[in-house]
C-alpha cells in the first residue's frame, strides 16, 4: 500500500550538483533544515531515547564491532536505531515528506519519489562507549528491489566529525561492481585484501553541523567509527525509491506500506 502526500515546491540541485551526484553518488546541501525543526526532532529523540520506546534496535542485537556482547553485559541496553521514525513523531514526517526531501529525490531518482517504511526509517543514536563501529559497505546489500537504485537522505541534528563516530564514503564506488569475493560473510569489504585497502585509502570524511543533508545512493560504500566523544549522536535517515522501481513482492523490502511524496 502507497500513500499518498502533497506538498509546495522547494529549492531543487542544481545542473552541476546533479552531475557531481552521478559522479560521486552522494551530495551534501548545507542548512536544508531549519534550527527549529531539527530542535523538535532532537527532544523527541531524546524524550522516547530515555523511554526506551519501542520499536527499536539495542547495539548488542547487531553485534558490529564495539558493540556488547550481549543484552546482559554492561551497556548491553544501549540503543542503535529508534526505527518507525516517520511514524513516532510529527517531526520527523514533517522532514521525511516534506518539499524539501520530495523535490530533490524527484531529481535524484528521475520520478515520483517513494519513502520506503522498510529501510532505515530511523533516528541513529550512537553512543560514547558502547556505540558500534560499521564496517565498508552498501546499504542495497540486503534489500529487494526491480533496481538497486534508491537514495537515502540523512539529517544531521548536531556536528558530525570523524571523532563523534560520523560517516566516511568511498566517490564513486556506487558505479563499481564488486567481485563478492572481496566480501566477508556479512557482506562488509574485507580489509585484508589489497584490492579493498586501495580502494578504502579513497575514503572522505562527511563532516556536517546540525540541519546539514547528505544525499547518498543505495550502492555507495560507507562507515563509520565509534562515538569518543562525551555525547550521543542523533542522525535521522530514510530511504526513497522511484515510484517504478517496486520492491520484491514478499521480500522484507515489501513487508511495510510506503509513502508517495
Amino acid at each position: 500500500m502507497v500513500e499518498n502526500v502533497a506538498h509546495e515546491k522547494t529549492s531543487v540541485f542544481t545542473p552541476a550538483e546533479m552531475r557531481a551526484f552521478a559522479t560521486d553518488g552522494y551530495a551534501i546541501v548545507r542548512g536544508l533544515a531549519s534550527a527549529d525543526l531539527c530542535a523538535r526532532i532532537r527532544d523527541a529523540g531524546a524524550r522516547d531515547l530515555a523511554a526506551a520506546k519501542a520499536p527499536l534496535e539495542y547495539e548488542a542485537s547487531v553485534g558490529y564491532p564495539g558493540a556488547p556482547a550481549s543484552l546482559e553485559a554492561a551497556g548491553g541496553r544501549t540503543v542503535r536505531r529508534l526505527l518507525g521514525a516517520v511514524d513516532r513523531d510529527a517531526s520527523m514526517r514533517d522532514w521525511a515528506c516534506g518539499a524539501d526531501a520530495a523535490a530533490r529525490m524527484a531529481q535524484l531518482l528521475g520520478s515520483p519519489p517513494v519513502l520506503s517504511r522498510a529501510h532505515h526509517n530511523c533516528l541513529m543514536t550512537k553512543h560514547p562507549d558502547f556505540g558500534s563501529q560499521t564496517n565498508w559497505h552498501r546499504d542495497i546489500r540486503y534489500w529487494s528491489f526491480a533496481r538497486p537504485e534508491l537514495v537515502s537522505l540523512w539529517l544531521a541534528l548536531g556536528s558530525e566529525r570523524p571523532e563523534n563516530g560520523g560517516l566516511f564514503v568511498l566517490p564513486g564506488t556506487h558505479l563499481l561492481e564488486i567481485e563478492p569475493e572481496r566480501y566477508d560473510a556479512a557482506k562488509f569489504l574485507r580489509p585484508d585484501l589489497a584490492a579493498n585497502q586501495e580502494l578504502i585509502a579513497t575514503k572522505r570524511a562527511v563532516e556536517l553541523e546540525p540541519g546539514d543533508a547528505l544525499f547518498f545512493h543505495s550502492r555507495l560504500f560507507h562507515a563509520a567509527g565509534r562515538n569518543a566523544s562525551s555525547a550521543v549522536k542523533f542522525s535521522l535517515v530514510f530511504t526513497y525509491r522511484a515510484a517504478d522501481n517496486p520492491p520484491a513482492p514478499g521480500s522484507r523490502s515489501a513487508a511495510s506500506p510506503e509513502i508517495l511524496l
